[in-house]
């Protein structure tokens, strides 16, 4: 097995802490999909911490449930996760739970007060002491499940103090899930004095719902956004483009679309369909006074088209379905077209590709058919362009061949007057003028 550094910022090959690089198998499929940690168990070991702590942690950074059967050693996070984004995420937990502020060793110790909500750490090797952040999810975990105590057999005091009024002793099940106890448990352990239901935990893990999702992705920056595990990609195209709809959609009501220009080709990215996502732009920036909006969006449009002739013919429909939604551009469609073009959001080729067949994959094809029939003269005007631009040139070349010849004819003629005059006799005094 692999081992890396503890502090893996430190590239030191001596560097004496070690632990086992995360080794991450993914069970089941659909919506039951799960990531075992092997060997967590290992790990944990090596940072000298409890291996619920860090699965809890990856399941509050990814907004994911988590399960940890002590008893079988299976700490499992919900979700398709590769090893190598699971150690990317560890390195957080190293440096706020493990690390010591001072002197970046990780042999600390936790102490944890529930009755004040506090977590000192104390550094071994010099000395150091403080607290950890209090506002991390993860402490209300750990003040909760305070290290050096087995689950197994401690009740959390919470329950304690209840079991001592009702007079009765009550055992801590053996397997924990997201936090709570998921074995058979008095009502005692689920409610309080007055009788009002206790939730466990619930204020350590964040929500999982899809808006609560959006919210925290909103808060990333682009380059981590890009690191952010999700499930997504799972999903159909259809759905990750109603996703990206969702996206532009609320910027677009904000204002601040234009300003986000790499966070919208950031997210198609991620979600896999920058191809695709100008059909979604086409159906949220343009409508019926699309020539300005061309201006308006031209920077936006051009992320996602410039050297993408796959995303300029998806445009193409996209302009296909715009038109037909508003019927008074079809007398201007050759003027869109040509504002496309001459803003370099359609090349040449594909509008002359797309010419010559008529689709009904976007419109239905009497249509289409309308639509192809009005861009004629524009298509028209693009192939004559094309030709005399290449009859141009060939001109070009006929002049240069011409030009050349000039020059040699007017250097043979500039050589010939020279043996005319040595050829003239000098000795002949009866020379005859009409001879000439």
């Amino acid at each position: 097995m692999a081992n890396v550094n503890v502090n893996r910022s430190l590239s030191d090959q001596f560097y004496r802490y070690k632990m086992p690089k995360i080794q991450a198998k993914v069970e089941g499929k659909g919506n039951g999909i799960k990531t075992v940690v092997v060997n967590m168990v290992e790990v944990a070991k090596a940072l000298n911490r409890p291996p619920t702590y860090p699965t809890k942690y990856f399941g509050c950074e990814l907004g994911a449930q988590t399960q940890c059967d002590l008893k079988n050693e299976r700490y499992i996070v919900n979700g398709s996760h590769e090893a190598s984004k699971l150690q990317d995420l560890l390195d957080g937990f190293i440096k706020k739970f493990v690390l010591c502020a001072a002197c970046d060793n990780p042999e600390t110790i936790l102490t944890v007060l529930p009755k004040k909500g506090v977590i000192n750490t104390k550094c071994i090797a010099c000395g150091h002491g403080g607290q950890l952040d209090s506002t991390h999810k993860l402490t209300t975990f750990i003040l909760k499940n305070p290290p050096g105590v087995d689950p197994n057999k401690t009740p959390s005091s919470s329950s304690a103090k209840k079991s001592k009024r009702k007079g009765k002793d009550e055992k801590t099940p053996k397997k924990q899930q997201n936090g709570d106890d998921s074995g058979s448990h008095s009502p005692q352990h689920d409610s309080d004095e007055n009788g009002s239901p206790e939730k466990d935990d619930e204020d350590w893990c964040d929500d999982t719902d899809a808006e609560a999702v959006a919210r925290r992705m909103d808060s990333l920056t682009s380059g981590a956004k890009t690191l952010m595990l999700n499930d997504d990609l799972e999903k159909s195209p259809q759905e990750r483009l109603d996703l990206f709809y969702a996206y532009v959609k609320k910027h677009k009501e904000t204002g601040t679309i234009e300003n986000l220009q790499k966070e919208l080709v950031g997210e198609a990215e991620r979600l896999d369909i920058k191809d695709k996502a100008v059909l979604v732009l086409c159906e949220l920036l343009l409508g019926e006074h699309i020539l300005q909006e061309v201006k308006t969006h031209r920077l936006l449009f051009l992320r996602f088209t410039h050297g993408n002739q796959k995303s300029q013919k998806y445009l193409l429909g996209g302009l296909e379905q715009v038109i037909n939604l508003h019927k008074d551009l079809m007398n201007k469609v050759p003027h869109i077209l040509k504002m496309f073009y001459d803003a370099d959001i359609l090349e040449e080729e594909i509008l002359i590709e797309w010419s010559q067949k008529v689709s009904k994959k976007y419109v239905t094809k009497e249509v289409a058919q309308d639509i192809h029939e009005k861009a004629k003269p524009f298509i028209k005007w693009l192939q004559e362009a094309e030709e005399e631009e290449s009859s141009d040139d060939d001109e070009d070349e006929e002049e240069t061949v011409e030009v050349v010849y000039s020059d040699r004819h007017l250097s043979v003629e500039k050589e010939l007057p020279k043996p005319v005059k040595t050829a003239a006799p000098a000795e002949d005094d009866d020379f005859d003028i009409d001879a000439i």
